[in-house]
């Protein structure tokens, strides 16, 4: 049996050198943007409020309302007036605030890339390594970090979508969107000891999992756990090596994924590429690092088992 290994923590946010001056004057005002924002909807509404002062939103929204209110009150009903402004009003305070969170969502990224030593991109694939990066008609990352993960790790996290299209019996077509931040990272070392194994969520009836077993292409892992049970069930190519996988699986690795792991964690592993994924777009440094820090742990805990 392997030793137990301790299982890092998430890693924290490296700390940011700022100089201040000796004496700061008493009425400075402090810019939000130049501050680091704690998630993507930090800084929207200083954004909001920039976007509304700039001429261009009064040239390209209220003129041309005030225009049409006033020729509908010519041409048509003076009640036209008020309504209009009020609808203009706010159809132009509705599309600032949709820009205003773009602005907020894309400086957040990149100040937390930057602050990382990670680089940004935006909209792209994702290697379909594994099954979940394989599903849909249609997936992509919408942003994506590529860097370190942890000391002698790097990897990519992303936030991973894949579309699936439905038609009904009339003939209309729905298209749904299925959302989950990912970690992503080679684990060369255990391909041989391990092709496959996943890590899912547990759902359904424990009764009927015999049952759905004998129609799998993989072999249900059964370790003496339940706390590990209850939370996640696991599987693995057929054939493999059960005593090697019972050791992967050690105390203290089942402990962190029973009470550390992230809400909603999983994990699968495919020739050596493993994908950690939660349901939903993380939009926050807390649950960024947090992510970045459960890939680590199960990426060292499969190479530590690797080299014994």
């Amino acid at each position: 049996m392997a030793d137990d290994a301790q299982v890092p923590e998430s890693p924290a946010a490296p700390s940011e050198a700022v100089a201040s001056p000796a004496e700061e004057a008493p009425n400075a005002v402090t810019d939000p943007a130049a501050e680091a924002p704690d998630d993507a909807d930090d800084l929207r509404g200083f954004h909001f409020r920039r976007l509304l002062r700039k001429r261009v939103t009064l040239y390209a929204a209220g003129i041309p309302t005030v225009l049409i209110a006033v020729a509908l009150g010519i041409f048509g009903n003076l009640l036209w007036i008020p309504i209009i402004l009020v609808l203009g009003l706010l159809i132009t305070m509705l599309v600032v605030f949709v820009i205003a969170s773009g602005k907020a969502e894309s400086a957040f990224f990149e100040t937390y890339a930057s602050q990382r030593g990670m680089s940004l991109s935006g909209k792209g694939s994702l290697p379909a390594a594994t099954p979940l990066l394989q599903k849909g008609d249609d997936r992509y990352g919408e942003r994506i970090l590529s860097g370190p993960l942890a000391d002698q790790l790097s990897g990519t996290l992303a936030l991973y979508t894949y579309e699936d299209e439905t038609t009904d019996s009339e003939g209309n077509r729905q298209t749904n969107y299925y959302r989950y931040t990912v970690g992503l990272c080679e684990v060369p070392d255990c391909a041989a000891h391990v092709p496959e194994l996943y890590c899912r969520r547990k759902f359904g009836f424990k009764a009927l999992e015999g049952f759905e077993d004998v129609f799998r292409k993989s072999e249900r892992v059964e370790l003496e756990s339940e706390a590990l049970d209850d939370r996640y069930e696991i599987f693995s190519g057929k054939g493999q090596d059960g005593n090697w996988l019972r050791q992967l699986f050690s105390p203290t690795f089942i402990v962190w994924l029973s009470e550390s792991a992230p809400k909603k964690f999983a994990f699968e592993l495919v020739g050596g590429t493993l994908c950690c994924y939660v349901n939903g777009h993380k939009k926050s440094a807390a649950e960024l690092d947090t992510m970045r820090g459960a890939t680590a742990a199960v990426a060292q805990r499969l190479r530590e088992e690797s080299v014994e």
